[in-house]
């Protein structure tokens, strides 16, 4: 999905945030079908199997019914976060899973992989450091689609203090 296209199916430039646990295609969907980006970590869903392929049905499904009956205001892409590290062993079968359906945006953490043609667009985030952000940010780049820059408050794993409260 294009930078433009992303644009014109939003109602907020938001993404909702992939929240450990709590995140599930009906989040998902109420997100996306409000006008914002919804999104979930896939290892959110389980069985690790046959778990994320359901929800992928579910929310693309979902979507495409209250695209038919909304067609002038279209729902939202979703976005699967993704654990780019080697201890998930789900990763491949997972992003596998993201190609099949409808190609969802892809959030990655701990890691970040360059898209490829046919594979879902890749969005690197990570807390936002003030040493050498633009270092940082330019390496990024290189590797992915767009960046989510996380600070302060979000989640617990972002650093202790953002860079405006220093």
């Amino acid at each position: 999905m294009d930078l433009p296209t992303l644009k014109s199916r939003l109602r907020l430039p938001v993404i909702g945030a992939p929240l450990f646990i709590i995140s599930n295609p009906d989040l998902v969907i109420a997100q996306c079908t409000s006008g914002i980006v919804g999104s979930f970590p896939a290892l959110n869903a389980w069985p690790a199997e046959r778990g994320l392929e359901q929800w992928l049905i579910q929310i693309t499904e979902a979507l495409a019914a209250w695209d038919k009956a909304h067609p002038e205001r279209p729902s939202a892409p979703f976005a699967v976060n993704q654990i780019v590290h080697k201890s998930n062993t789900r990763l491949e079968h997972d992003l596998e899973m993201c190609v099949k359906y409808s190609k969802p945006l892809v959030i990655t953490c701990w890691g970040a992989r360059r898209s490829e043609p046919g594979h879902p667009q890749l969005w690197r985030h990570g807390p936002a450091r003030r040493d050498q952000p633009e270092i940082r940010a330019q390496g990024d780049r290189e590797r992915a689609d767009g960046l989510i820059l996380v600070a302060t408050g979000a989640g617990g794993h972002a650093w202790a203090r953002s860079h405006r409260s220093r």
